[in-house]
């Protein structure tokens, strides 16, 4: 396994790989690896019939504002080039940095930035109005370094997810962007990177979230219901369970706008709620009406 921290070394080395008739995949994240990433490896060679794999190690700045966690997100540094290794990843993008002046004390020093204007409205969008600018921008950037012929993300970030697929369409790159099914404990809590900065006691009562979700999944999928229902239900049982709900909203899979009514076609119900000072994200795909 190679590992590079310069973004024309990287570029070189994809291009050496596909001027061999190989096709590269791309797993973008931010560190602190854990199955829920190494699943989107396997997914890479298996779906996207891909001979080598990249995983990039690069915390991104623009994606939080001040205030919020990111000194605090977990770095764990030679244990990502462990696990990267032990997967079978081909080479790790570390980039030292991707901004101009990044790390200088000064912000980024960027003015281009990418924004999908409809699909980053509401949801994350609602209380981190900067999020997805920063994702968009980033994702774009690494896109152009590594050129990857497919990329896969994790559907934990569902709106990341659809975000990027459409940016990648509507900016014509010429790579499959793929979702990856969320990976979950053994007690249903999505893994995250930031699983690791709860408490022992909110760690525990974070479950909630997929127990509301399978809940409402069940239950829509069982009879009729309205997804107001599901949303109230769903809030009430996090909100009892100890969590400060930022969001419970059931939407349309493709166009993220809010679901209305009966549930008579597919839904997904998205949860963006706090455990302490910990956010964490969830999700479930419901299929009525198939």
């Amino acid at each position: 396994m190679e590992i590079i921290t310069d973004a024309r070394e990287m570029r070189a080395w994809t291009r050496a790989r596909r001027a061999r008739g190989e096709r590269v995949a791309f797993v973008p994240t931010m560190g602190a690896l854990h199955e829920g990433h190494l699943a989107l490896v396997d997914i890479a060679r298996a779906r996207c019939a891909c001979d080598a794999v990249v995983l990039s190690v690069y915390v991104n700045e623009t994606q939080f504002a001040p205030g919020e966690d990111f000194d605090a997100y977990p770095r764990v540094g030679d244990a990502d080039e462990r696990a990267a290794r032990a997967r079978g990843v081909d080479c790790v993008f570390a980039p030292k940095r991707m901004y101009a002046n990044e790390g200088e004390g000064e912000g980024a020093a960027h003015e281009t930035y990418v924004e999908v204007a409809e699909l980053s409205k509401g949801l994350c969008a609602k209380t981190r109005p900067h999020f997805f600018k920063g994702v968009a921008t980033i994702v774009t950037k690494l896109f152009n370094v590594v050129e990857p012929d497919a990329a896969v993300f994790g559907k934990k970030d569902y709106q990341q997810w659809r975000v990027i697929r459409r940016m990648a369409r509507d900016l014509d790159f010429d790579i499959d962007v793929v979702g990856g099914e969320i990976v979950r404990e053994s007690d249903g809590l999505a893994m995250s990177s930031r699983n690791l900065l709860l408490t022992t006691e909110n760690r525990e009562k974070a479950t909630v979230i997929y127990q509301s979700l399978s809940e409402a999944k069940a239950t829509a999928e069982r009879a009729p219901t309205t997804s107001d229902a599901l949303v109230t239900r769903v809030s009430e049982r996090i909100r009892d369970g100890g969590g400060e709900v930022d969001y419970v909203q059931a939407m349309e899979p493709e166009s993220l706008t809010p679901y209305v009514g009966v549930l008579d076609s597919p839904c997904v119900i998205a949860v963006a709620a706090k455990f302490g000072s910990v956010r964490l994200l969830d999700n479930v795909e419901i299929m009525c009406g198939e």
